[in-house]
């Protein structure tokens, strides 16, 4: 059974940790630094992210998520709800005019232990991709194998990332359409070797939110020239798609996250998840795989 957390006070007596120092002092930030923080807190709780004495490797790649998910997670250790240990990483991969000094420059002035990684993947995927092609697959899998042999290198037990709730349903709609499958980003699973945890503790966090944070954050925001450089991705489409829902029916997204925390396998199409050979009922009664109260429609 999952216990829910404690309220987060309103009261902030300080700044907390250094990269809050010049945070504003406005109500409408306060609120949405509290709102950030209790919905990282809900998931890390929900999900049973923490194993107190961990280490954890935060993938910090220069974009308003990663620098609003470290913030956050240094906010809630400020606050003495997560008993982990941070170390940030960016993996430098080669990509074209990247300002090398401006990650490691901004965690030095705000105390923030941290390991830069130089590896040249760019040039690997743009030889063994045509130009034109999405770089973005191939650059993930690469990326995500160095960062799984630094955290064992590190000491951490999880490579966490800053993936958000629009990443989440853009990923369930990518794969509904296109892969013919029901499947999400997790926000905590095991890597194939089975020695490091991938988190995502801003599975609640709304992308608008986040964006927001970084701009009252002032954050030193690096724009990537690989795959953000490219136009027409499926990606986009969804997000295109999930921004008119929204608009249409505001609170839509909010709904389709909770829906797949809510799901039922007896009302889907899946034998391997629910045994509709062997269904049986006795007269006159519905049978086991419908809900009470339900025609099962």
């Amino acid at each position: 059974m999952n216990v829910m957390p404690e309220p987060i006070s309103d009261a902030i007596d300080e700044a907390g940790h250094a990269m809050f120092r010049d945070v504003p002092s406005s109500v409408s930030f306060n609120k949405l630094r509290k709102r950030l923080v209790r919905q990282a807190r809900e998931a890390i709780e929900q999900f049973g992210m923490v194993r107190p004495g961990d280490r954890w490797l935060v993938a910090l790649s220069g974009g308003k998520d990663s620098y609003g998910l470290l913030a956050i997670l240094l906010d809630l250790k400020w606050r003495g709800l997560l008993p982990v240990e941070l170390l940030a990483c960016n993996l430098d991969q080669g990509q074209p005019n990247f300002p090398k000094h401006i990650l490691p420059a901004y965690l030095e002035s705000h105390g923030v232990p941290h390991r830069i990684e130089y590896r040249d993947t760019y040039s690997v995927v743009t030889e063994k991709l045509a130009e034109g092609s999405t770089y973005c697959s191939l650059c993930s899998r690469l990326r995500r194998g160095h960062l799984y042999r630094i955290a064992r290198e590190e000491g951490c037990s999880s490579l966490v990332l800053g993936h958000h709730r629009e990443d989440i349903l853009e990923t369930f709609f990518m794969n509904f359409f296109h892969g013919g499958r029901l499947a999400a980003m997790p926000p905590k699973l095991l890597n194939d070797e089975g020695d490091v945890f991938v988190l995502r503790p801003l599975s609640l966090c709304a992308e608008a939110d986040l964006e927001k944070f970084a701009e009252a954050m002032q954050f030193p925001i690096i724009p990537c020239d690989l795959c953000g450089s490219q136009d027409g991705l499926q990606r986009n489409a969804m997000k295109a798609m999930l921004s008119d829902i929204e608009a249409r029916m505001p609170g839509r997204k909010e709904t389709m996250i909770r829906a797949l925390a809510n799901v039922r396998p007896s009302h889907l199409l899946d034998t391997k998840l629910f045994d509709f050979i062997g269904l049986a009922g006795t007269a006159g009664q519905p049978g086991a795989g419908a809900p009470s109260g339900s025609d099962g429609r």
